[in-house]
């Protein structure tokens, strides 16, 4: 085949031979720049003309790789963000439920200090809920007949009266509150010793004094105490402060007082017992009817 080829055609050397002869080349450039670092610059200058080609080959990849990187990294984010926005809120309930803690205990210290300053005997109770009838003031609360309370107990706070118990069940009782329409409290006006009697005006109202002049001598800020009259209310217990004295209303002066105690804010309440007995009041004696002279027979 080859003695037939034209003679125009310029043959080479023969494939071993280049085969030889660039295996030799590649040897020896191995060799030299193993040793002698004789590439190091060429090296150089080839990677500069390669950069680009390698940044086009390359750029796809990074881009999704950049993607993939950025779509993590979201879900990453959104995922801690959850989780510190729940540990947000688990602290703030915390918070609050430490600041109720607070609250309550400061309000049981007061109750305690108020139960030491009692010379009678008192137990705390819990406040179950309020009463069914919305036109009454009226509390239930988690002691009862069982736990000894009785009817005409005394409720108070760390400030003053809050209301009488009226009913006694064998778990509950029932306490009317001073802003009930159907409670009077027997009072004294600290200032001028006066007694007269405070009124409820119905739930979430002022007080009032009914039936006094109006010349009558009570001034906004004179504070009112039990007076102890009839044996209802033991004396000195703190009821209310008089925030508004209107003397040309009507034909009596219109008092109105703030009460003292936090009659719809509180949880505990403690529960005094009633004054002791009393004698008897005292029974006006009737006239005899006048003795009938006997008839003198005939």
């Amino acid at each position: 085949m080859q003695s037939n080829q034209p003679a125009f055609f310029k043959q080479g050397p023969k494939p071993l031979t280049r085969l030889l002869v660039f295996a030799m080349l590649s040897l020896a450039l191995v060799i030299g720049d193993a040793r002698y670092s004789m590439l190091g610059r060429v090296r150089e200058q080839i990677s500069v003309l390669l950069y680009p080609l390698q940044w086009l080959a390359t750029a796809p990849f990074k881009a999704i790789r950049t993607g993939n990187d950025f779509l993590t990294r979201q879900a990453d984010l959104q995922a801690e963000n959850r989780q510190l926005h729940d540990a947000q809120l688990v602290a703030r309930a915390n918070e609050m439920k430490l600041k109720a803690l607070e609250t309550e205990n400061t309000y049981l210290r007061g109750l305690t200090a108020a139960q030491a300053s009692q010379p009678r005997a008192s137990q705390l109770t819990e406040v179950l809920y309020n009463g069914r009838d919305p036109f009454s003031a009226k509390l239930i609360v988690d002691r009862g007949d069982k736990q000894g309370v009785h009817a005409g107990q005394i409720a108070i706070d760390s400030r003053g009266v809050v209301g009488q118990v009226v009913r006694v069940q064998p778990l509950t009782s029932e306490v009317r509150l001073l802003s009930d329409r159907n409670h009077m409290v027997p009072v004294e006006v600290e200032r001028t010793q006066m007694r007269t009697v405070v009124y409820g005006m119905g739930r979430q109202q002022l007080l009032e004094i009914h039936n006094l002049a109006p010349n009558v001598d009570i001034q906004v800020g004179d504070m009112l105490h039990t007076s102890g009259i009839d044996g209802i209310y033991p004396a000195g217990l703190p009821v209310a402060k008089v925030v508004k004295v209107d003397r040309q209303a009507t034909s009596f002066a219109r008092i109105l007082c703030e009460p003292l105690a936090e009659v719809d804010k509180h949880r505990f309440l403690l529960l005094l017992d009633a004054p002791g007995g009393r004698p008897a009041y005292p029974v006006e004696e009737t006239a005899s009817a006048p003795a009938t002279k006997p008839k003198r027979g005939r």
